[in-house]
C-alpha cells in the first residue's frame, strides 16, 4: 500500500515531468478547484483555470525550460487528509544566465482518495 507521503512525492514528481513536458492542461488534475498560489515575486494567483493560464503563458515563452521542485519533507496532519511539502525550487530559462530559485510550501489535501495541492507559497532568494 501506498503511503500518503509517497503518494505525494510520486504526483509532484509527475507535475515536474508535466511542467518540463510543457503541458499545462494535464497539470489540472493535480490542484484543488480553489487554489492560490503565492509566486517568487509575491502575486497571488487564484483558481486553478488562472493557474493553469498563468502555466501556459510561462510554457509559451521560448526561453522556458523548467520549473522543478524538490521537496525536502512531507509533514502529515493527524487525520492523514491534508499534508505540507516543502522544499526548493529553480526556474530554468535558456535565456538567463543564473537561474531563479528559492524555497516553496506546498499544502495537499486528499479530495475522494487522491491528493491535490490546495496552496503553494514560492519565495525567491538571490543567489
Amino acid at each position: 500500500m501506498t503511503t500518503p507521503t509517497d503518494a505525494i512525492l510520486a504526483r509532484r514528481r509527475l507535475t515536474n515531468k508535466l511542467i518540463a513536458a510543457k503541458e499545462a492542461a494535464r497539470l489540472k488534475p493535480f490542484f484543488d478547484p480553489r487554489v492560490n498560489v503565492i509566486v517568487g515575486d509575491g502575486s497571488l494567483i487564484s483558481g486553478v483555470e488562472a493557474v493553469i493560464a498563468a502555466f501556459a503563458a510561462q510554457f509559451a515563452d521560448p526561453d522556458f525550460v523548467a520549473f522543478v521542485r524538490t521537496p525536502e519533507a512531507v509533514e502529515l496532519d493527524a487525520d492523514g487528509e491534508r499534508a505540507a511539502e516543502r522544499g526548493a525550487w529553480v526556474a530554468v530559462s535558456r535565456s538567463q544566465g543564473e537561474h531563479i530559485a528559492g524555497w516553496y510550501l506546498a499544502a495537499w489535501t486528499r479530495v475522494r482518495g487522491q491528493w491535490l495541492i490546495e496552496s503553494e507559497t514560492f519565495i525567491t532568494l538571490k543567489g
